[in-house]
């Protein structure tokens, strides 16, 4: 059985897992699938100051810490006991691509060039971690929420402002992925 976990899984049988989770928060409390407001929570609860934004009951959510907890635990035991050995498989046509800007390190999860401590230090490190970074927690409270709760939890509650954002979302990567990324890579 372990074997089989440490295989690569289809996207359609993590997508159904995910989609199942909305019914079942919906059921099992009335709660809502989201990552990005854990850090307000995390905020209302250590950093207890007279600030509106903060002033509200944190302890109503306090199932979500133990969300994020499984998220990490689960990235833990998938680290230390699903580890694949086997290289990461890159398409050819991108690794070709991707190579033009002198990424070839595929020995984990993301390319070591441009996600390292190392990589930090140079402007196209910088751009990607620290500002990239910036960008997605600010158009993240922007927006309400992240790309998870509107995309997975919104769109299942035929929320407009959610398909607003996730429409928002995609026209976003593509411009990003497209034509801001091939020129912050050439740097």
């Amino acid at each position: 059985m372990l074997e089989l976990l440490k295989e690569p899984w289809p996207w359609y049988v993590a997508g159904a897992i995910i989609g199942l989770i909305v019914p079942a928060l919906l059921i099992l409390g009335n709660k809502h699938f989201g990552i990005s407001a854990n850090l307000r929570h995390a905020c209302a609860a250590c950093f207890p100051a007279d600030i509106k934004f903060f002033k509200y009951d944190w302890k109503k959510e306090i199932w979500n810490f133990f969300f994020i907890g499984g998220i990490l635990v689960g990235a833990f035991l998938a680290v230390t006991l699903l580890n694949n050995p086997a290289p990461i498989q890159v398409n050819p046509k991108l690794a070709a691509e991707l190579s033009t800007y002198g990424i070839n390190d595929y020995s984990s999860m993301v390319p070591r060039q441009l996600f390292s401590f190392e990589s930090l230090f140079t402007i196209r490190g910088f751009i990607m971690l620290v500002l990239g970074g910036f960008l997605v927690g600010f158009g993240s409270r922007y927006a309400g929420g992240c790309t998870s709760g509107h995309a997975i939890m919104g769109l299942s509650d035929l929320q407009v402002p959610s398909l607003i954002a996730t429409i928002s979302f995609m026209i976003g990567g593509f411009i990003m992925a497209n034509l801001l990324l091939p020129f912050i890579l050439r740097l």
